[in-house]
């Protein structure tokens, strides 16, 4: 009996070590293929932080990266959020508050080829809204609240949320009602500005200052030694 009980524990640690590494490495998969550029969504509810797939959906990508370099997103909104699936955020023709100019109604306009891979739904993946054409996506976009594996193939997958789990947490936490298939927060949350940024730069910009501080403390110390040993 002894015997049986340290089996069924054994067993059961065994099941967790193989969960907690599937995990693992299904996460440093889908870090290999992010590339270097990071969008920031500024919400009411905290910032939210998202990077892309170029390698998996680049027009898409290229798309959703432009609308946010025009300003596209800055007043709109998440019109949806359904706990543990979706937090999806509204197209920006009609979710934003601010007028737009003819810059940014010409790309919000523009439909994109579904650019559909092997990427799994999972929670924090970014996927694209469509309608019943898989070629009909414009600038809505999901982010997974949880696993979906029945939208895997189905809709375009183009990045993940790097940072802001945490806010997330807190629009699901949101008082919610049903409109038809729509789970819709009863609050408007408003995504009051956009910004985004080059991680490699950072980092350049980063190893430059270290680099910098380094050179005049090196400096400092030979005019030292300079003047101590040749006066």
């Amino acid at each position: 009996m002894k015997k049986l009980f340290l089996n069924r524990i054994l067993f059961s640690f065994t099941i967790s070590i193989v969960c907690f590494f599937s995990t693992m490495f299904a996460d440093s998969a889908e870090d290999s293929l992010l590339g270097s550029a990071r969008v920031v969504f500024q919400t009411n509810y905290g910032d939210i932080e998202f990077g892309f797939y170029p390698s998996v959906a680049p027009q898409t990508v290229e798309h959703i990266y432009k609308l946010v370099r025009l300003g596209c997103y800055n007043t709109n909104h998440f019109f949806r959020v359904d706990k543990g699936f979706v937090a999806q955020v509204a197209d920006v023709s009609n979710g934003r508050t601010a007028p737009m100019n003819e810059e940014q109604r010409t790309e919000a306009d523009k439909t994109i080829k579904g650019e559909f891979s092997d990427v799994k739904h999972v929670r924090g993946i970014l996927s694209m809204g469509r309608y019943s054409d898989p070629n009909s996506a414009q600038s809505s976009f999901s982010m997974l609240l949880g696993d979906a594996p029945h939208l895997d193939h189905e809709y375009a997958i183009f990045g993940k949320v790097t940072k802001g789990d945490e806010t997330l947490k807190k629009l699901e936490e949101l008082p919610t009602r049903r409109e038809g298939i729509f789970v819709m927060p009863t609050e408007r949350i408003t995504i009051l500005s956009t910004y985004y940024y080059d991680t490699e730069m950072e980092n350049c910009q980063q190893d430059k200052t270290v680099l910098k501080r380094r050179l005049a403390a090196s400096a400092v110390e030979i005019e030292r030694q300079r003047m101590k040993c040749f006066p």
